[in-house]
């Protein structure tokens, strides 16, 4: 999934025990710029160095899984909890997405499917 907005602010790092740790990123959301929505990100692990060069006001675009799981307290009830976990963040130049780059290495693709001069016998 993906979501493109503006960034409101950028968390600390969070050490949450020897061997985990992450951080949060909330986005301003403005599918109506009247109503913004104020969106929490969760960067894991090694993925929260990726917002070490974004500061509120930059233009992004972050691409995330959902992931939901269940709790259930001491009284036996249940609560759901979801989590939005970045694994990419791109900035937007100028407000416009920069362009995908083709490696020089790409060649065109070829159409191997019939030689000139055959028939294509196949039923499908």
């Amino acid at each position: 999934m993906e979501l493109k907005g503006k960034v409101h602010e950028v968390g600390a790092t969070q050490q949450v025990s020897e061997t985990f740790k992450k951080r949060d990123l909330i986005i301003e959301y403005a599918e109506n710029p009247t109503y913004p929505e104020y969106i929490r990100f969760e960067a894991l692990q090694d993925k929260a160095a990726l917002l070490d060069t974004f500061k509120a006001g930059d233009e992004v675009e972050v691409f995330f899984n959902l992931r939901g799981r269940p709790w259930t307290n001491k009284e036996g009830v249940t609560s759901y909890f979801n989590s939005l976990v970045i694994w990419r963040i791109n900035a937007i130049a100028g407000g416009v997405a920069p362009a995908a780059v083709t490696p020089e290495y790409a060649a065109k693709p070829v159409d191997v499917s019939n030689t000139a001069g055959e028939d294509d016998d196949l039923p499908f």
